[in-house]
């Protein structure tokens, strides 16, 4: 009866088929993405699939040569695929030693070069021997290195480590049960063709199904890591979906709010664009206290009196529709202090303030408003540090300028904090604000308002 199995002649044609099935998946993923690990392993299907095209052509030196050091070649790329795919390069220590392994491996390679293609110690039973010794030993290192890798320091309850030991596993039994086979048959005692093996027990058939498991491991293990980052992926457009809707429903109150001031008298419309400040930043606050309460206790306690002053400040504005600029300095630096807390050194405040110009007058957080909206607009983080400055030029104006980075989500504004400040200068009868972006910073120059010269427009 003739038996179900294929020939080895038949499998390799499957293999070959299933191989290049792998190595088109993997290139279009490398053409589309050019991620590193994609790459690599293109090229170690490809060299594979060179490799077991050989398998046909006359033995002569050549061919023989390329034999020999497949091995060589597919172990230390094997290796820099375990660094990629397991992320090795955040331990520099475990990424030293593989490193160690891969130059013993073309060091191991080096006499092959002469046996080969030199001499023709390649046609020799001992150089057979000795070769198949120095395939155990390279098969046996590398995977018992990738072995330790994953269950010292690699969590194996990560899912594409499973993938990958699993993978590593087949090849790994199945390279040494064929280099076995190979061994025992080259004894002259029981010399006889692997043609005329069984292919199961074919040291071409277990390599190559070896491979085969082993390609297919790697391959759902990168599929499984294409899909996580695009979940991640989903997860971040939907973070930035509620917080544009947070937004969009800020902007929604502020336009209310405004439309119902515009309809109240000078006086009530003035303490109502004071009192007008980001619901958001006395819950910013809070959270940061709440951090500061358990890391840095005494640092909390200086930020509740930080916060309570700023605060004072704000209910306090109410009652008046000018304060001093040496008041709202006193305000701001305190108002910086609660920024910094929250950013640490990501905003850089820069404050340059004649003290001829202390006692000029101007509405009532003017200068929290422009850094809200500096804060709001723009990066702030620590390789992108958030310049802040505050300065009085000789003309008497008041500059507040930042360096402009804008956030790669757009934040939608329909620029309630400008018209507030320049709604409250246009009741108080003064020049509206000064707006420009020049060279990389945007600037508002303010009207500073002399004590000795009267208000006009206020209070009605």
């Amino acid at each position: 009866m003739p038996s179900l199995l294929p020939t080895y002649h038949q499998w390799i044609l499957l293999f070959l088929g299933a191989t290049v099935a792998i190595l088109i998946a993997n290139l279009i993923q490398w053409i589309v993405r050019r991620e590193r690990i994609y790459g690599l392993y293109t090229l170690y299907v490809l060299l594979w699939l060179l490799s077991f095209s050989l398998d046909n052509q006359p033995i002569n030196a050549s061919t023989a040569f390329i034999h020999t050091v497949n091995v060589h070649i597919f172990a230390w790329l094997y290796l820099e695929i375990a660094v990629t795919f397991l992320k090795l390069t955040t331990r520099p220590t475990l990424l030293r030693g593989y490193r160690i392994i891969q130059k013993t491996i073309v060091i191991a390679a080096l006499p092959e070069v002469y046996f080969n293609l030199f001499s023709s110690a390649w046609q020799t039973q001992w150089h057979e021997t000795q070769l198949n010794i120095i395939r155990g030993l390279i098969i046996t290192v590398v995977y018992l290195t990738i072995f330790y890798t994953v269950f010292r320091y690699v969590r194996f309850t990560d899912l594409l480590a499973r993938f990958f030991i699993a993978g590593t596993l087949a090849l790994w039994v199945t390279q040494l049960i064929g280099v076995y086979i190979i061994s025992y048959y080259a004894d002259n005692e029981r010399l006889i063709t692997f043609s005329n093996l069984p292919s199961p027990i074919h040291p071409g058939f277990l390599i190559q199904f070896g491979i085969l498991l082993d390609m297919a491991c790697v391959s759902l293990g990168l599929s499984y890591r294409q899909q996580q980052r695009v979940i991640q992926q989903v997860r971040a457009e939907q973070d930035l979906l509620r917080e544009r809707e947070q937004y969009l429903r800020q902007q929604l109150q502020s336009d209310l709010a405004l439309q119902k001031i515009k309809h109240q008298h000078t006086e009530s419309q003035m303490r109502a664009l004071q009192s007008q400040v980001n619901p958001h930043f006395l819950f910013n606050a809070l959270n940061t206290l709440s951090a500061l309460i358990d890391e840095n206790p005494r640092q909390a306690t200086d930020y509740v009196d930080e916060l309570s002053s700023v605060y004072r400040y704000l209910l306090r504005s109410t009652e008046q529709e000018l304060t001093t600029l040496n008041v709202e300095m006193a305000f701001i630096q305190s108002y910086f202090y609660l920024l910094k807390i929250r950013f640490g050194d990501s905003v850089c405040p820069e404050l340059s303030i004649d003290s001829a110009y202390h006692d000029a007058l101007i509405p009532p957080l003017t200068l929290q408003l422009l850094v809200e909206n500096a804060v709001k607009h723009n990066r702030v983080l620590p390789d992108e540090p958030l310049t802040i400055r505050i300065r009085t030029t000789g003309q008497g104006h008041l500059v507040i300028e930042n360096n402009m980075q804008r956030r790669n989500v757009r934040v939608e504004s329909n620029g309630v904090g400008l018209n507030n400040i320049a709604d409250k200068y246009r009741l108080l009868g003064r020049p509206l604000p000064s707006i420009e972006e020049t060279e990389g910073w945007f600037r508002v120059t303010l009207f500073l308002l002399p004590t000795t010269q009267p208000v006009e427009n206020v209070g009605g």
